[in-house]
């Protein structure tokens, strides 16, 4: 007598692996980093954009006060300690956490 309760039928096996297919593709989609703004794109020129808020050039940039970086702005969407994170500004693209623009606007 065959046992076909406790045999998997074709219908469950292809489930399962599509189950578990789905959030692989999930979990690497996810892990994909976005791409760091570059100081040379033209929006991030125009934003007066630094990687390193040490080197913004204050003449040009007058609005820049030492201790203001992206990771301290509001408009700044990474977690504390992040190296890098998303801004609304440069839609796709992540700005350094040590960055520095003239949207900056202090988080409250």
């Amino acid at each position: 007598m065959i046992d076909s309760f406790n045999k998997p039928t074709n219908r469950r096996v292809f489930i399962l692996q599509s189950v578990a297919a789905a959030g692989v593709a999930a979990l690497a989609t996810a892990a994909q980093a976005e791409p760091l703004v570059v100081e040379t794109d033209p929006q991030a020129a125009g934003l007066g954009y630094k990687s390193d808020a040490t080197k913004v050039d204050k003449a040009k940039q007058p609005k820049y006060a030492a201790g203001q970086a992206c990771g301290n702005c509001a408009l700044y969407q990474g977690k504390a300690g992040d190296a890098a994170g998303a801004c609304p500004l440069f839609a796709g693209k992540h700005v350094s956490a040590k960055g520095w623009c003239s949207a900056y606007a202090k988080k409250a």
